[in-house]
């Protein structure tokens, strides 16, 4: 997940996309509803809007979550008050969101993406595979630490699939060597405490040798966080997602590398089949009820391809 957290004073935010103009009433309505606020959901935003571009008679709503359970209820709730017919959500808090989206799947369609809820009644999971993308940063940790050594790990909340899934895969991936986790430590989606929680690790174990930022603010809280304490180069670091200021630690080298997920391809694959489904038609939906979107890992000499198509995917 994972770019500064917007300060977010009403919970939520919210986006109507297509069909505010048209004199005919849209046959259907959508919600693509995300986790929190960080910029890596402005790029998901684009592909729900290429969607609903693509669908005159559906209506789609895009929903900002401010990283708490409860705000994703108060969102849903009044999404089901106006006759939605189905969302995309990113569940916070997947083992003990079940019973919401469980009463939600009995009268709309429920996908999940970003983070699955795989034990729910949600028809379909879109997004990345999060214990192959946790593969893919366990390689980066054993480049960066070809001897091993103890590495710390960041993330927002480890209740969540996706952070879940990340660590099962760094795991796997580092099984073997001499790398050893000292400790992941949680921030609750706070910037400041994402930094602050760095800072402490460095000074309670200066032993450490590279730590690893699991959502996408705390690639930048780690990097700054290293450079006040003047040892960057010192600790590997190793980031997911495609923060411009990850992206800036990638190319001068203050990263080792970090993995990029496709969130455009979340927004859109979402509810393209979010809308064939509440047509009627599942085919879309595999038999594993999983739409995998690949992910990539970044290091110094791809960041300025990379960006440059992220500039165009934005606009800039």
């Amino acid at each position: 997940m994972t770019s500064k957290i917007a300060a977010l004073t009403g919970a939520t935010a919210l986006v109507i996309l297509g069909g505010c103009s048209r004199a005919k009433a849209p046959a259907h309505k959508l919600a693509f509803i995300t986790n929190n606020a960080a910029d890596f959901w402005t790029i998901a935003r684009r592909g729900v809007e290429k969607a609903a571009s693509e669908l005159p008679d559906v209506d789609v709503q895009f929903r900002l979550g401010d990283g708490t359970a409860a705000a994703q209820k108060r969102i849903v709730d009044d999404l089901m008050a106006a006759g939605v017919d189905g969302i995309a959500i990113s569940p916070v808090d997947p083992v003990n969101q079940i019973g919401m989206l469980n009463a939600v799947a009995e009268r709309a369609v429920v996908f999940t993406h970003d983070s699955d809820a795989p034990d729910s009644k949600r028809a379909c999971y879109v997004g990345t595979d999060n214990v192959a993308a946790g593969r893919q940063a366990g390689e980066l940790i054993k480049d960066a630490l070809p001897q091993g050594g103890k590495i710390a790990m960041f993330v927002g909340k480890l209740d969540a699939r996706n952070a879940q899934d990340r660590l099962q895969g760094i795991k796997e991936a580092i099984a073997g060597t001499k790398i050893d986790i000292l400790d992941i430590r949680t921030d609750d989606t706070d910037e400041v405490r994402a930094k602050a929680n760095v800072s402490e690790m460095l000074v309670a174990h200066p032993e450490v040798a590279a730590l690893v930022g699991l959502w996408s603010y705390n690639g930048p809280a780690i990097v700054n966080a290293v450079r006040d304490a003047g040892k960057i180069g010192k600790v590997k670091i190793i980031a997911f997602d495609e923060d411009a200021e990850t992206l800036a630690g990638v190319k001068s080298g203050a990263i080792v590398g970090t993995v990029v997920q496709q969130p455009f391809e979340f927004g859109y694959q979402a509810i393209t089949r979010l809308a064939q489904v509440v047509k009627g038609d599942r085919s879309g939906i595999p038999a594993s009820r999983q739409i995998f979107i690949p992910t990539r890992v970044i290091r110094q000499a791809d960041v300025d391809a990379f960006q440059a198509s992220l500039n165009t995917l934005l606009g800039r």
